[in-house]
């Protein structure tokens, strides 16, 4: 799929606001597959479709989670986490994107996994730094981005994990596993 169709078919879910912060992530995307070897059409497609979910209802997301095989354990978690595993769904099922890894990009990009694919990695990391989000931590992150991968996307695991502590929010366990195994598969260059 072209990237105007793309944006065209996800431009009428978002808003004007989640729309600006999509053309961002695509746009880092792009740079982070070019700078790190992943293949640049399909950062840009699973950035363009990455929130694709996030505003449906959320008994519709609900019923998604319940009934397509996804872990139910997401439910007992911030539905904020919700949109990935259903944007992936959805973004199949209505926008006829098949490829497998642009689809688990999409699929993992709020909680990661463990081993997670060069792809997984570009789009957490393109959605956590795009040139929209202002918070503090984001702009090390940035920095990291540059020339180490891995590392930017330690910091932002972490960063996330200490922002919902600090909030007294509950944790989603893969995003620990997450963490645990880019720790464990670190190398320090």
């Amino acid at each position: 799929m072209e990237r105007n169709e793309a944006l065209s078919i996800v431009k009428k879910q978002l808003t004007d606001h989640r729309y600006q912060h999509t053309l961002g992530v695509m746009e880092t995307a792009i740079t982070l597959a070019k700078r790190f070897g992943a293949d640049e059409k399909k950062a840009e497609l699973a950035a363009i479709f990455h929130d694709y979910a996030k505003f449906r209802p959320k008994e519709e997301m609900k019923e998604i989670i319940k009934t397509q095989g996804f872990p139910q354990d997401l439910l007992d978690y911030n539905s904020e986490l919700w949109h990935a595993p259903v944007g992936a769904y959805l973004t199949e099922k209505e926008a006829g994107i098949t490829d497998r890894e642009v689809l688990d990009a999409i699929l993992y990009h709020t909680s990661g996994r463990p081993e997670m694919t060069l792809l997984e990695k570009i789009i957490y990391l393109a959605d956590y730094i795009e040139p929209g989000r202002h918070f503090p931590g984001v702009e090390e992150v940035r920095s990291l981005a540059e020339n180490h991968l891995d590392e930017a996307l330690i910091k932002a695991v972490q960063n996330t994990i200490l922002f919902l502590m600090k909030k007294t929010q509950t944790i989603y366990p893969e995003t620990f596993h997450t963490y645990n195994d880019l720790i464990k598969n670190r190398r320090i260059d």
